[in-house]
């Protein structure tokens, strides 16, 4: 059957769960959102929420060197406990984020560390492009938050679709790791090196 967005983010906002999960629950249910949010806890996806409020101070740096040796990535991801950090899935899970990090090139986990400089020189820009093209003014913030929200899926590695399965953000990942997995699981930070990045040739 199909599903509206707007219930699609209404299931969203109550369990936490990710878009192709809540998608299926819905569609499971035949529509109705507190079957549907029944359905996802059961299956615990709903649970990764509350355990996104828990300390995540162990976890693993892993890093991945990208065939031929001119992309290099290192990611830390945290977890609660060794333990966790030790397992075959979440060893998977780092090597994915870091192959992540090496092909769709992000410039930052998630979207508070942009600075509201760079947020508002984007916002300016996207102002002008939208006035500058003679749409209406009262339709120019619809399409600035639009562009915006783009803008943070490409520069944005939680945001980002994923490699593996496009119809999945980063983010949606993440979270299916935690219910699975049963704690907190946080990206920290990543840092990627490209081979001649950054110098002029002649």
């Amino acid at each position: 059957m199909e599903v509206s967005a707007s219930t699609v983010k209404e299931l969203r906002e109550k369990t936490g769960a990710g878009v192709m999960d809540c998608k299926k629950a819905l569609a499971e249910c035949g529509g109705d959102l507190e079957k549907a949010v029944d359905y996802l806890r059961r299956k615990g996806l709903a649970a990764a929420v509350k355990k996104g409020s828990r300390v995540a101070a162990e976890g693993l740096v892993g890093a991945y060197i990208h065939p031929g040796g001119k992309i290099g990535v290192m990611v830390e991801i945290n977890c609660e406990t060794d333990f966790v950090a030790r397992t075959a899935e979440f060893q998977g899970l780092l090597k994915d984020v870091a192959m992540q990090v090496a092909a769709a090139n992000p410039r930052y986990v998630r979207r508070e560390e942009i600075s509201g400089e760079e947020l508002e020189r984007e916002r300016s820009i996207y102002q002008r492009q939208a006035l500058d093209s003679g749409k209406p003014e009262k339709v120019v913030e619809k399409i600035v938050e639009g562009k915006l929200e783009r803008f943070y899926s490409e520069i944005c590695l939680l945001e980002q679709a994923f490699i593996k399965d496009p119809d999945r953000k980063v983010s949606d990942v993440i979270q299916e790791a935690i219910a699975r997995l049963g704690e907190n699981i946080q990206v920290r930070r990543f840092a990627r090196y490209q081979v001649s990045e950054g110098v002029e040739k002649p």
